[in-house]
């Protein structure tokens, strides 16, 4: 069952790392995006999430700390669900259906997070191939 955990969350995490470094590298981009949603701070909120998402992923993907690895990815995934994805606010159809699949996507990945967190959490190095256990018990 280690081997099945390790690619588990190697098909986890590549989301995150590509997003991650889009966010990074796609900055005056992403924000610009960011910005018409009405996200505050619309540039630094982009490059902080980038890193929040990078390291996360890192530390899930290593299996150091990753229980709060995967709490950093709850931390940005359930806002952004909200603030990115409203899909009530869409007056359009088509819109309004992007809108949702992508709030019920960063929702679903928010639950597959904090699920992370509790099983590390609680199962620790019990939980396959890790190179630390978990920051929190």
């Amino acid at each position: 069952m280690d081997v099945v955990a390790l690619i588990g969350r190697i098909l986890f995490v590549v989301l995150f790392l590509g997003s991650g470094f889009a966010h990074l590298t796609q900055t005056e981009a992403m924000s610009g995006y960011a910005a018409s949603k009405g996200v505050p701070a619309a540039k630094l909120a982009t490059q902080i999430t980038g890193v929040m998402m990078i390291i996360g992923a890192v530390m899930i993907l290593l299996g150091v700390w990753s229980d709060l690895g995967a709490l950093l990815l709850v931390v940005f995934l359930i806002p952004t669900a909200v603030l990115m994805h409203a899909f009530w606010k869409e007056t359009d159809a088509q819109a309004k259906q992007m809108e949702m699949i992508q709030f019920q996507k960063d929702l679903a990945l928010g639950g597959a997070a904090l699920l992370l967190f509790a099983l590390y959490a609680k199962l620790g190095d019990d939980l396959g191939l890790t190179i630390t256990g978990p920051l929190f018990k």
